[in-house]
């Protein structure tokens, strides 16, 4: 579906508005998105102002955001979430299970749960079950069960994903002529086809019951993928965005099972590259999706986190072979947030730095690993504009040795290099 609206309506508004006082609320992205809101809450600052183009507020701190926010959301809907063993959270009461035994599910149901889902995965072929436990059943203990009965099917409890941020060498852009053949996968929240920075793009949506929800998230990692507008330039402006949401307005947003949903749909859409700017914990459900999407040849891109250098890795960024993305600031030096490990594959710009969002104004800044993966995922997009096994590790090595100047080095803080520099639109640009 192409979008051509020219967002005149929120500019003139914003600019009548300029030099006015007004209350900043900031927009903590994306966690799980609540009712009412544009888009999920979480970990990422984007924050709205009467400016004409952008909000230059000061930006949260990241470090420990994640983990804070995690907490207010098990406080505030434990009738929908609840704690795995670790303290991430869930959907309550649920089982995910990928390729379960007959065995395995009959144990399911003699000990109360239903089975709310049963369906093959798209494109992956694969089948996935979820279940639901009555009330007052311990959804770890019956994880637990089944992992000893089956241990060759996969089963987890449903956890919730989140956001990754606060709201060099180049391969180059992509060519008018060649922008039509490459495709962009994204699962993330909602995309504001409207804005008039995806006015050249295509957006093909999945989710949400064919309804379009924008959210400040979703919107802004597009943009950075396939925007173009007179204040903003991604990284493969005009390639056909496939975009997921995953979010949809539900407090149940983001779960594992509908990001593995969202990938089997974007593997029968024919997409080689798909960004992930999410994070959480490890998955048993997402494991096997993303190495079933490996095996046929995507490249999946994902954020690395912004708890800090010394935490514990988050996925599916640190899955083995996906492309780990950390963010730098506009000097190439590591956000202090950022995550460091084995698992940092690439960095790009992830500070200090505007892109699109929802409404008025039309720019906001943005900071965080989120911001940095689509930038790195746009340009792995042009080496792989289909999905191909031999194909797909030559589209990162060539992006290995640009990054680092010929050659293909790596270390936990910024990978092979920093790529996309030039991709960042610095604040003081938009004026």
């Amino acid at each position: 579906m192409r979008f051509r609206f020219v967002n005149i309506r929120c500019i003139f508004a914003a600019l009548l508005m300029c030099g006015t006082a007004s209350a900043h609320a900031q927009l903590r992205l994306p966690s799980l998105q609540l009712p009412g809101q544009l888009g999920p809450l979480g970990l990422d600052g984007l924050r709205r102002t009467a400016e004409p183009l952008l909000d230059r507020t000061p930006l949260p701190e990241l470090a420990g955001l994640r983990l804070d926010t995690v907490r207010q959301l098990l406080r505030t809907h434990p009738d929908v979430l609840e704690a795995d063993p670790r303290g991430e959270p869930a959907l309550r009461g649920e089982v995910v299970a990928f390729a379960p035994s007959d065995a395995a599910l009959q144990a399911a149901r003699d000990a109360g749960a239903a089975i709310v889902r049963d369906d093959a995965l798209p494109g992956l072929g694969e089948r996935i079950v979820v279940l639901r436990l009555p009330a007052g059943t311990s959804t770890a203990a019956l994880v637990e069960r089944l992992r000893a009965l089956d241990p060759d099917g996969g089963y987890d409890f449903n956890h919730v994903y989140t956001g990754s941020g606060a709201a060099g060498d180049t391969v180059g852009r992509v060519h008018a002529g060649d922008a039509a053949t490459i495709r962009i996968g994204l699962v993330d929240s909602g995309v504001d086809g409207a804005h008039a920075v995806f006015d050249d793009a295509t957006i093909t949506r999945w989710g949400c019951g064919g309804r379009a929800v924008p959210a400040p998230h979703g919107t802004a990692v597009a943009a950075l993928m396939v925007g173009r507008s007179d204040h903003q330039r991604g990284a493969a402006p005009g390639a056909a965005l496939y975009a997921a949401d995953v979010y949809c307005g539900s407090p149940a947003g983001g779960a594992a099972d509908r990001i593995a949903a969202a990938l089997g749909w974007l593997d029968q859409q024919d997409v080689g590259v798909v960004n992930i700017s999410l994070v959480g914990p490890p998955n048993a459900l997402l494991a096997r999706t993303v190495a079933a999407m490996q095996a046929r040849g995507h490249v999946l891109v994902a954020a690395v986190g912004n708890d800090g250098p010394a935490a514990p890795p988050l996925y599916p960024a640190s899955y083995p072979g996906v492309v780990g993305v950390t963010g730098v600031d506009r000097r190439g030096r590591p956000l202090p947030e950022a995550a460091r490990g084995p698992q940092v594959t690439f960095a790009a710009p992830g500070s200090q730095m505007a892109s699109a969002a929802p409404g008025t104004p039309p720019y906001r800044q943005v900071r965080g690993t989120s911001f940095a993966a689509p930038i790195a995922a746009a340009l792995l997009a042009q080496r792989l504009p289909r999905p191909d096994r031999v194909a797909a590790g030559r589209a990162v090595e060539a992006l290995a040795r640009a990054a680092g100047g010929g050659q293909a080095v790596r270390n936990d803080e910024t990978g092979y290099g920093i790529v996309g520099a030039d991709v960042r639109t610095d604040p003081s640009s938009l004026r």
